[in-house]
């Protein structure tokens, strides 16, 4: 190899690193929300007086809790399928949490019992729900994918579940043993995601917490990541568009240092987006070995603080 030809290799390395580099910068300077410009709370509208024609039925009955298997109906015809767990312990009206799994698993998934447990454990009731697609809710499956064949239909998915988890609270405040009043959210990965625009546009949610989540979805195009065709599809999906609406409200993160799955930039980039008062936790874990009793535990003690 000449050095004529290995200092064209260089020049051509650099320049590629310097382009990728100049993309992180401008991404990082310029990640804003598109809300200014495109009224995606508007999207999230809905007519709250349509019946919930909602069901309870007891699933187990025992000393320290009682099981409920609960559905109740949506927007756009849906009917949403979940578990509310009652704390025998505390006085009525009792706190809420609502539990959101990630993508791919459902209201029973290990990883949300474990949630459960703890949550439940210490007086407060839970309501677990079935993502759009998820659980006893799956219907026809496609490959999920913002970028894919079918990221409409996983474009729907996430935002079905933002009505869906509106109507949750719809359902919270028809219980007189459920306390309205105080209300947390806890979502996990996709559900975190979700999450984040659930909160921000819904009020009633007193204390919002996301575990390994991120935002500026738009990143997910790589090389088009800054076209405006990129940024409008995931305005309405878009964590950066609603997070600051969370504000006065306590918002607490926690993110993976090595997560594999939702990158720390995109985890940052959302903590940054955020106003006071805000606290993100880092663990020094991937996307999927998080510490259970730890990364529930801090949420534990957050909701004890603030709910």
């Amino acid at each position: 190899m000449t050095m004529k030809s290995f200092s064209k290799k260089r020049i051509y390395w650099f320049s590629g690193i310097i382009a990728i580099l100049l993309l992180l910068a401008f991404t990082i300077i310029y990640a804003s929300d598109t809300s200014a410009t495109l009224p995606v709370n508007e999207y999230y509208a809905y007519d709250k007086t349509i019946p919930l024609k909602d069901s309870l039925n007891l699933l187990k009955d025992t000393t320290d809790f009682k099981l409920y298997h609960v559905t109740y109906n949506s927007v756009h015809h849906k009917k949403v399928t979940g578990i509310l767990s009652l704390p025998k312990i505390g006085t009525s009206p009792l706190p809420v949490v609502i539990l959101m799994h990630g993508l791919g698993d459902n209201k029973n998934v290990d990883y949300v019992s474990y949630g459960n447990d703890l949550f439940l454990k210490n007086g407060y009731a839970v309501l677990r729900i079935d993502f759009s697609e998820h659980g006893e809710r799956k219907e026809d499956v496609y490959d999920f994918s913002l970028t894919g064949n079918y990221k409409h239909w996983s474009r729907d998915i996430i935002s079905q579940t933002v009505f869906d988890l509106r109507r949750a609270v719809d359902f919270i405040e028809t219980r007189e043993e459920l306390d309205a009043q105080r209300i947390g959210y806890y979502g996990i990965s996709l559900g975190g995601i979700t999450g984040t625009i659930f909160c921000g546009i819904d009020d009633r949610i007193k204390v919002p917490i996301v575990a390994l989540a991120g935002g500026q979805l738009n990143l997910l195009y790589e090389k088009e990541a800054l076209t405006k065709e990129a940024k409008n599809f995931v305005s309405i999906i878009e964590p950066l568009n609603f997070v600051k609406q969370i504000a006065p409200r306590p918002f607490l993160m926690l993110n993976a240092k090595n997560d594999e799955i939702v990158p720390p930039l995109m985890s940052s980039l959302l903590f940054k987006a955020a106003q006071e008062p805000k606290e993100i936790i880092w663990y020094d874990a991937k996307h999927r070995d998080a510490p259970l009793d730890i990364i529930f535990g801090d949420g534990l003690n957050w909701f004890k603080k603030y709910l």
